[in-house]
């Protein structure tokens, strides 16, 4: 029974699945949209269905550009499931991103003049279809998920805070495709949902409520009762999920109460990521040159900017834990006055801070010289951010798995940052290593760029510290 039970539960990715096919499918409409924007645009501009050299001449260029729409659509997190919803703060994210898209459109007209068309008033016109468009078909998509696909009702054994945020999820964000219908736990649950104390009529539950979709919170290793609750429910051919993972797809982060360290043990497989770790290595060295080349005219300017606003040293440098907790210095530009500094935690409008140190925060030229602790090899561009050893041997002491988030090498920016602001308190520090421990498990190419675009856009917003 129990070699079933986990062979049931290793078919725990089609949630996964379906929500990936939701995003391919954002991603053909989105494109869709865009040439029938285009083919719009040429009717209304000349009055008559464009014939075939027109189109033809239109296609190619509108195409490149097109491709940019889309990554600047990418990069503005118009795919995420989670905020891709008919609300305001949507529209004004769409509209912006496209707006973006669209200066950029008008400079690589104009910087490729030997284009065979400028289509200064077609572009305005092309702006106006297509972001109207955009936003009827992203409501009719969303309408769509939320009145007419199927539903998968979920059923939770065991109850923790975990399961309490994902149904807190799924209520504010139908189109998500998720219907909290039982609970089954000898607890005290919070939700107005069905709720069962025993897992005796779990088989019975399933039918009569439709389930489709079981989370175990509960460990059925564990339990007896459990594992035959959920082995007479074979039948029924339900989507069974560890909470781990179920937890993971939806959040993008690791819930630290439902792992332990088998969960390690299972999920960190170094050696299917010798390839990655090999261009990981190499792509940071090339583009540490590259910023470095471009940056060093720069530093002198910069040095004295920082000793004409504050006596003291041009560079700070600060003890931090690398992989495998290897200490080592990371360099930045020194952005705070040196005399009464107590290296306190930064605060908000910190009267340590200089002027010039502002700006160059805001826009994180202070984090340049950190090409040096690259091309050492000490840190990567993409990975969790290094903290101080003085604050880890508390941290470790009170966060379980603290420890783990360096078995990867730190980086300038990494998924934790690009989430959300987190602030030096326990409670987000605990939020920022579940951000982490994500990364640290599904590291890959994919997820370098995706982080590495989105602390461009981050940094282009004014984001951050």
């Amino acid at each position: 029974m129990t070699f079933m039970l986990d062979f049931f539960l290793k078919t725990c990715y089609i949630a996964g699945m379906n929500d990936k096919l939701k995003k391919i499918i954002l991603l053909l409409g989105d494109i869709g949209v865009l040439y029938l924007s285009l083919y719009i645009t040429l009717i209304i501009r000349y009055q008559s269905l464009p014939n075939v050299q027109t189109w033809q001449s239109h296609i190619t260029p509108f195409s490149i550009i097109f491709f940019v729409w889309i990554v600047v659509f990418f990069i503005a997190n118009l795919y995420n499931l989670h905020l891709a919803v008919n609300n305001s703060k949507f529209i004004v994210t769409s509209i912006r991103s496209m707006l973006v898209a669209g200066l950029l459109s008008v400079v690589f007209f104009y910087t490729n003049p030997n284009l065979p068309i400028t289509p200064k008033t077609n572009l305005i016109i092309f702006l106006i279809i297509s972001i109207l468009f955009f936003l009827l078909w992203r409501r009719a998509f969303n309408w769509v998920l939320g009145a007419y696909l199927p539903k998968n009702k979920i059923a939770f054994i065991g109850y923790n805070e975990q399961i309490k945020e994902l149904i807190k999820i799924f209520n504010e964000k139908p189109h998500l495709g998720y219907i909290p219908s039982l609970v089954i736990s000898k607890n005290k649950i919070d939700e107005k949902i069905f709720h069962e104390k025993n897992t005796y009529k779990l088989s019975k539950l399933i039918k009569e409520k439709n389930i489709n979709t079981v989370i175990l919170a509960d460990d059925p290793h564990q339990s007896h009762a459990i594992r035959s609750s959920l082995f007479s429910c074979l039948h029924l051919n339900i989507n069974l999920f560890s909470l781990p993972n179920f937890y993971e797809v939806i959040t993008g982060k690791i819930p630290l109460d439902a792992i332990n360290q088998m969960w390690f043990l299972e999920n960190l497989n170094k050696g299917t990521k010798t390839f990655f770790n090999i261009f990981k290595r190499v792509s940071d060295i090339a583009l540490a040159l590259i910023i470095l080349f471009l940056t060093l005219p720069f530093w002198l300017i910069i040095i004295i900017i920082i000793k004409y606003e504050s006596p003291g040293s041009i560079f700070y440098f600060s003890r931090r834990s690398g992989k495998n907790k290897k200490i080592f210095n990371l360099i930045k530009f020194r952005t705070m006055r040196e005399n009464g500094n107590n290296h306190a935690y930064t605060k908000k409008n910190d009267p340590r801070i200089t002027k010039f140190g502002v700006f160059m925060r805001k826009t994180r030229i202070d984090e340049i010289p950190q090409v040096i602790n690259i091309l050492r090899g000490e840190i990567s561009f993409v990975g969790p951010r290094p903290e101080r050893p003085e604050l880890i041997i508390n941290l470790e002491k009170e966060i379980p798995f603290y420890n783990e988030r360096m078995l990867v090498k730190p980086g300038l920016s990494g998924w934790a940052q690009i989430a959300e602001y987190h602030s030096p308190t326990v409670e987000d520090t605990i939020k920022k290593l579940q951000y982490d421990l994500f990364y640290v498990k599904n590291k890959s190419i994919y997820l370098d760029l995706v982080i590495m675009l989105k602390t461009i856009l981050m940094i282009a917003k004014g984001g951050g510290r």
